[in-house]
């Protein structure tokens, strides 16, 4: 059965907030967010999920992106529904601890620095920067 989780895209003085997306390493980044829990809407658990990871205050905007992919070595499979939101409150600190202790880098980056990085799903800059209709990215394996 596929999880289903919200994500946030947050651009702040043209960067992207991105977080490490494995605990405790960067091997690979993306927005911060995560799973959904059960009787709260997507937005509601977007914005509890970026307060945990990142200690911002958000407000949710509209959906950005459907993406969805699967690691077939762990037989898990993700649906995630993207969303445009902006910072109501707070600042990124290196202090900020996620109280699930997944989260333990997060930074806001460029279009040209997030080239540089391996980044998940591959349509977030087209998403982030271009700021084009709901879209769908289909399923992709993770590969690291």
């Amino acid at each position: 059965m596929p999880r289903i989780a919200a994500r946030a895209v947050i651009l702040q003085d043209d960067r992207l907030l991105i977080v490490n997306a494995w605990k405790g390493h960067t091997r690979l980044w993306c927005v911060p967010g995560g799973g959904a829990e059960d009787h709260s809407s997507l937005p509601e658990n977007l914005a509890r999920e970026v307060l945990e990871e990142t200690g911002l205050t958000i407000d949710v905007g509209e959906p950005c992106l459907v993406n969805e992919f699967h690691d077939p070595k762990r037989d898990f499979h993700q649906i995630e529904v993207f969303f445009r939101c902006s910072v109501i409150a707070g600042e990124i600190s290196e202090t900020w601890q996620d109280p699930e202790g997944i989260i333990s880098h997060r930074r806001w980056v460029t279009r040209a620095e997030l080239s540089a990085l391996p980044f998940k799903p591959s349509s977030l800059p087209s998403v982030a920067w271009g700021g084009e209709a709901a879209a769908y990215d289909a399923l992709e394996p993770i590969q690291e």
